[in-house]
């Protein structure tokens, strides 16, 4: 299905609506410093087989990495991405390339680093960053675990293993959080900018990746190919950015941020914010399909199971989840921005920096609560205390009940 679907022309002509990438603009315009601080350099990417992840290491592949060492969970994830690089004419892998089927927090990792570098870049991309992660107490430590406990072990590895660049990327629902997600990509910023007085640190909040992997938006594919109804909330707004410019995005951040630096892309609520609804359409079109509005969920099971004319099935419902905004926001009202470094990316210049020994109680309360048996309230009430911004929104309802 996807191979007669030119996805990088939907992406901009009917989501994005830009000619050309966001950050065209600024890359030209920092092309003789992003060369400097990537040609010849030893690079470590850590999540590097998602959608945003390999972005990052195709933008970079253009600067001429001398080393490029990648890790992540994702053993097929991985095997792409090395296909994908090797197969396109304008990317060519270094020399010194490897890529491990290992998570970040494993003991292995360690023994990574230690013989493949020292490095002069590291990124991380390994995070957990669906809202449908939130469940209960269980899914919420794992997603504690590996958005804030590991990225402090990467950390104090990096203390004595200093790269001149260190990037990890957060989200936009790190600002005023109404989900657990979104809480502990804050208390990741909090992490990170507690060592950025010993590392050169930044990161970047951005929107949604379009057709990322896991994505509403890919996922319509992989509906359509077992003949399953295409299901999308009516209500939710969302910003949007390409695979490219989330790649991009990251590399200017990374490569160019000073240390302490937040990154957004400087997006307009009124002109690009976009429909998850408004979306549908276009792309069963672009298939040859008409949409069919169903009123059920099972009606729209029943009809693709039968599927026999250009009408394809859909479901539209109103969001009604635990921790879903129906709109997104980049910054707070209590947050400096400064505006005119970039032309299409803005940078927040005052978040808050706790002091390393702060963090160790913060993650000490943290495991001890994950030691007892504890229910999902009881972590809102921890994550509540030390992020005043935290409101969650709790219905009671996760995306797993949903079709």
């Amino acid at each position: 299905m996807q191979g007669f679907f030119n996805t990088e022309e939907f992406i901009r002509k009917f989501i994005t609506r830009r000619k050309e990438s966001l950050l065209a603009n600024d890359i030209s315009n920092s092309q003789d410093l992003l060369n400097n601080e990537i040609n010849g350099r030893s690079i470590l990417v850590i999540g590097g087989a998602g959608t945003i992840g390999s972005s990052f290491i195709k933008a970079i592949l253009k600067f001429s990495p001398g080393k490029l060492v990648v890790v992540d969970i994702n053993e097929n994830g991985l095997t792409e991405l090395v296909r994908d690089c090797r197969s396109s004419k304008d990317l060519e892998l270094p020399a010194q390339f490897k890529s491990y089927p290992v998570n970040f927090g494993d003991s292995v990792f360690k023994k990574i680093f230690d013989q493949q570098g020292p490095f002069d870049i590291v990124a991380n991309f390994a995070a957990h960053k669906h809202v449908r992660s939130e469940k209960d107490a269980l899914s919420i430590e794992a997603m504690i675990e590996n958005n804030v406990v590991r990225t402090k072990r990467l950390l104090d590895i990096l203390k004595s293993n200093k790269p001149s660049h260190f990037f990890c990327v957060s989200t936009d629902k790190a600002a005023n959080p109404v989900n657990i997600m979104g809480a502990s990509k804050k208390l990741m910023e909090e992490v990170i900018l507690a060592y950025s007085q010993t590392l050169n640190i930044s990161t970047a909040r951005f929107a949604n990746v379009a057709f990322s992997n896991g994505s509403l938006l890919a996922g319509f594919f992989e509906r359509m190919m077992k003949q399953q109804p295409l299901s999308c909330p009516s209500d939710v707004k969302r910003f949007f950015v390409s695979p490219q410019e989330s790649g991009e995005i990251c590399m200017l951040a990374c490569m160019l941020g000073k240390s302490g630096d937040i990154f957004f892309p400087k997006l307009d609520a009124e002109k690009d914010m976009v429909n998850f609804a408004d979306i549908v359409e276009p792309f069963l079109n672009q298939l040859g399909f008409e949409m069919d509005i169903c009123k059920s969920e099972k009606e729209a099971r029943e009809k693709a199971a039968s599927l026999n004319s250009k009408n394809y099935p859909v479901y539209f419902f109103d969001s009604e989840t635990s921790g879903e905004k129906l709109y997104e926001e980049f910054y707070t009202d209590q947050e400096e921005l400064e505006l005119d470094r970039f032309h299409a990316l803005g940078i927040i210049k005052n978040a808050k920096r706790r002091n390393p020994r702060e963090l160790d109680e913060i993650i000490d309360q943290i495991e001890l609560l994950f030691s007892q048996s504890i229910n999902k309230s009881d972590v809102i009430g921890l994550l509540s205390k030390y992020l005043p911004n935290f409101q969650h929104i709790e219905t009671g309802l996760n995306l797993d009940q949903k079709m």
